[in-house]
């Protein structure tokens, strides 16, 4: 494997200030043609992400320090951040071990997805008016749960319910006990070792989360390079992106509360769900992304 060229020698030698290294970023960032699609939205936004963070300055407060000069190896530890996100194309959030989901910072690493769930968008309005009162919902299932970001922010949104955040990853796993941890929810939120409900039985859920992995074959072989960073097994699903949503949809009635809802991320694959339920009542909810990506189901729904 070849190593990683070292940034040009010219760069350490002449940036000095927060300024140039941000200016250096994005020309680097745009010449290399980066994604954007795991937190940030620009190449300006993810070079002051990264470039405040490696300073262990405010990530929200970019401008009192633009021209503050560094020190040598302050620029030389910036300048090696900035050339792995654009030489090796890794996300930024595995360069920092963080992401954040709304308000939510989460721990993160190569052993999970990045968060960047829309199913979080609801979870802020509290899924009216499928839900009257968030404190009336007392049980909580998160499948799929990888970080345990879902988990975490739905137990911030149903003060009463305690929650079962289930992933078959047992490495996945070890990141959301570490987030479950940070957030001292560890009374209220239970990781689960379980290939889906297997390891459930018996459970009823007022509320079941998911965001499968749903990436259809085809659509795996031309994602950008820093989600190949990610495990694959979070997100290929077969030749429609739907092999593990048809097992969650086939199971779901059996675990949900009479009265009992189910929200599932699906990505772009509207029209396939559609294909592949033609007939059941379900409502897409409109994300900031649009209203194609995750849908809501009734149990009363998925019993008929």
């Amino acid at each position: 494997m070849t190593a990683t060229p070292m940034p040009h020698p010219e760069a350490r030698a002449e940036l000095r200030t927060v300024r140039d290294l941000l200016r250096y970023a994005v020309t680097r960032f745009g010449a290399a043609g980066l994604a954007f699609g795991h937190g940030s939205a620009t190449a300006y936004d993810e070079a002051a992400y990264l470039i405040l963070h490696t300073l262990h300055l405010p990530i929200d407060t970019l401008d009192p320090f633009l021209d503050a000069r560094l020190l040598p190896d302050e620029v030389g530890t910036v300048l090696d951040v900035i050339h792995r996100r654009a030489d090796q194309r890794v996300p930024a959030a595995y360069l920092t071990g963080e992401a954040w989901l709304g308000e939510f910072r989460f721990l993160v690493d190569e052993r999970v997805i990045v968060p960047r769930s829309f199913i979080a968008e609801w979870l802020r309005d509290g899924f009216t008016p499928w839900i009257d009162e968030p404190g009336s919902v007392h049980r909580v299932l998160d499948l799929c749960t990888g970080s345990g970001c879902l988990a975490i922010v739905a137990a911030h949104l149903f003060p009463n319910a305690t929650i079962d955040a289930v992933d078959l990853s047992p490495a996945a796993l070890e990141v959301a006990r570490a987030n479950v941890a940070l957030y001292n929810l560890q009374d209220r939120v239970q990781v689960v070792e379980s290939d889906l409900f297997k390891a459930l039985h018996g459970e009823r859920y007022d509320v079941i989360l998911t965001n499968p992995p749903y990436v259809p074959t085809a659509s795996m072989a031309t994602l950008p390079a820093e989600y190949r960073h990610e495990p694959v097994t979070a997100l290929a699903a077969g030749d429609d992106g739907l092999d593990i949503v048809r097992r969650i949809m086939a199971d779901a009635a059996c675990y949900l509360s009479p009265r009992g809802i189910m929200v599932v991320e699906v990505g772009h694959e509207r029209d396939a769900v559609e294909t592949a339920w033609p007939r059941m009542p379900m409502t897409w909810l409109s994300t900031s992304a649009g209203d194609d990506m995750v849908y809501l189901v009734d149990r009363d729904a998925l019993v008929s």
